[in-house]
């Protein structure tokens, strides 16, 4: 028995290590995520023909179509969709200040985005929902496939710059998501929110932070130097401007809930201290409520 199944665990070792890590991390969140929510749908239920993909392991035999199979070398599997199917588009900064942390054991902003993205597109589909990245100009789709070429496009760092969405023409009544830290000024924030829900669209917004930059946590003499080409900034005591600090980033976070309450969409915050399942449910919830509706 032993001996049978270490060529099995060599495979299996084998192909793990060849899934990007990204990808790995994400469903082991979205896994313990998924335990407390229970999805609407599941792939491959449904009468409207989907796509036709390559068979993979787990894949169910019924699932086969032997037609299209016949057709090549390859066997192929017939996916079809759920009449109800929701696109949702993902957005997440890719600005240079996502790449800053305040310590080393804490992930920068950026993987935190990419993390979160990842892992609420695995429980999108996991409930039969069609996700895209926004900008690449792909069409939402579901499926094992396209979760790693999404993890892909993730750790290559795919998509468009800037510190805030653009507004693309994208199919009605479909639904976005906007990951960033949204520290650019709010009338850009509003813009490009009311770009989308003027058309029919509903969305999400979660905001990354670093805990220092909600605390500002320093004393004394200190050099702040910008990530984004801001000139340097010395304070001889940082603790003097601590509280003026707090109350402008509050103001912020104060403008981005009314910009989200005044498209009717939702707004949540995170920091990356912070595990990343509690903020993955309230943004997973939210959103499904809004997918039923």
């Amino acid at each position: 028995m032993a001996d049978s199944a270490h060529p099995l665990r060599q495979r299996a070792e084998q192909l793990a290590a060849t899934l990007p890590p990204l990808l790995v991390a994400a469903e082991r969140v979205a896994s313990t995520v998924a335990q407390g929510v229970h999805g609407r749908r599941r792939v491959g239920q449904g009468e409207t023909f989907w796509q036709f993909r390559q068979y993979e392991p787990g894949d169910r035999p019924e699932s086969i179509d032997w037609r299209q199979s016949a057709k090549s070398d390859r066997v192929f599997v017939r996916e079809t969709e759920w009449e109800a199917a929701q696109s949702v588009w993902i957005w997440r900064d890719l600005s240079p200040s996502m790449d800053w942390r305040s310590a080393n054991d804490h992930p920068t902003k950026r993987e935190r985005a990419d993390l979160m993205t990842l892992a609420l597109s695995a429980l999108l589909m996991r409930g039969g929902e069609h996700v895209a990245l926004l900008g690449l100009g792909d069409r939402p789709a579901t499926g094992r496939s396209v979760l790693g070429r999404l993890a892909v496009n993730l750790e290559r760092g795919d998509g468009p710059s800037g510190d805030c969405p653009p507004v693309l023409p994208l199919a009605r009544h479909g639904h976005v998501v906007m990951i960033g830290d949204f520290l650019t000024p709010l009338e850009a924030i509003d813009t490009a929110v009311r770009g989308y829900a003027e058309t029919g669209m509903r969305g999400y917004m979660l905001q990354i932070l670093d805990p220092a930059e909600e605390a500002l946590p320093y004393d004394g003499r200190v050099r702040f130097e910008g990530t984004e080409g801001e000139d340097p900034w010395l304070l001889t005591r940082v603790e003097s401007v601590r509280a003026d600090y707090v109350a402008r980033l509050a103001s912020q976070r104060a403008g981005l809930r009314a910009i989200a309450r005044a498209a009717d969409w939702s707004f949540s915050s995170h920091r990356t201290d912070e595990t990343p399942q509690a903020a993955l449910l309230v943004l997973f919830a939210a959103l499904s409520a809004s997918l039923r509706r």
